[in-house]
């Protein structure tokens, strides 16, 4: 296997010049942040609810999608915050299909990298300006990190990357990658010798998982958040929490399930204390229409990828 070194990328710097978040945006930026970082530190009983398309295939449909959000996001502010899922990047077990608008901004046409990136940054500040909520993304790929990370108020990281060195030392997702990602490294990243501080706010997001079988295992039901519990208090990590993400394997893919599953989350909280001061949010898949489409089938608000 060999490289072709096909073009050099803008840096972050250069694009975040030509394409800057205001004064005005920054500031609610921080106000959200610092929501958020309230409620992974126990400092506020707020409940998240990251919520959004699989992929974030088309700036139109995606902003209208979020800024439907904002009405919803005032009328339960007491005790929900909403984070809109906007996921510019997308993984395959294969390598096969479309990745997502951060490689592909035309979902039918080839893999544009330089337009990819500046339609990532366009689409999260578009979706601020009109909706007033900062997004949630995942970055598939470590170096994309620095073209995003002044607009992005939650960051996840896959299930297939969660075992990758370079994400494990500066994100996170399971328990062994979050006491990684909580405590600091040297490496080499985007050809410099780096180090970093940690990220005290690092914690699990349980999607379920694949048997060797192929059969779709669940990890939200009590025992399992119960287990989670006895896990963080066995190791050296700070702000023990968990986001439940109530499609993928947990569902089966069945995204109607969903509204099953976070009931379920929502009574275990009741149930237990542990569980109540652990789960911090849910993770749910939704779009303007219901289930999914082929690429070439243009219908509005309809996903390319997962329903």
């Amino acid at each position: 296997m060999s490289f072709e070194f096909i073009k050099k990328l803008p840096t972050p710097q250069e694009i975040r010049e030509k394409y800057p978040l205001s004064e005005e945006l920054a500031a609610i930026k921080k106000a959200r942040d610092e929501e958020i970082r309230k409620v992974f530190t126990g400092e506020s009983d707020k409940f998240l609810v990251i919520i959004g398309p699989c992929s974030a295939d088309n700036e139109d449909s995606v902003c209208d999608y979020v800024s439907r959000l904002t009405s919803i996001q005032e009328n339960v502010k007491d005790k929900l915050i909403i984070i809109p899922r906007v996921y510019t990047n997308k993984p395959r077990t294969t390598g096969e299909g479309y990745k997502g608008i951060a490689s592909q901004p035309d979902p039918e046409k080839a893999p544009d990298m330089v337009e990819g990136l500046i339609a990532m940054r366009k689409m999260h500040i578009r979706a601020i300006e009109e909706s007033g909520l900062t997004c949630a993304d995942e970055m598939l790929y470590p170096e994309n990190w620095g073209y995003v990370e002044d607009l992005l108020s939650y960051v996840a990281i896959g299930a297939r990357s969660v075992e990758d060195q370079q994400h494990r030392l500066t994100f996170s997702v399971m328990i062994n990658s979050v006491y990684a990602a909580q405590h600091p490294h040297h490496f080499v990243y985007r050809g410099y010798e780096v180090e970093t501080t940690g990220n005290p706010l690092t914690h699990v997001v349980l999607r379920g998982a694949v048997s060797k079988h192929g059969n779709s295992t669940q990890n939200y039901h009590y025992e399992d958040l119960i287990r989670l519990c006895d896990m963080y208090a066995k190791m050296d990590l700070v702000n023990p929490a968990a986001i439940i993400d109530a499609n993928h394997s947990n569902s089966g893919k069945q995204f109607k399930e969903q509204i099953r599953i976070v009931k379920e989350v929502m009574h275990n909280r009741q149930l237990s204390q542990d569980i109540h001061n652990m789960v911090k949010g849910v993770m749910i898949e939704s779009y303007i229409e219901e289930g999914s489409q082929k690429i070439h089938d243009h219908i509005y608000g309809k996903s390319i990828t997962d329903p």
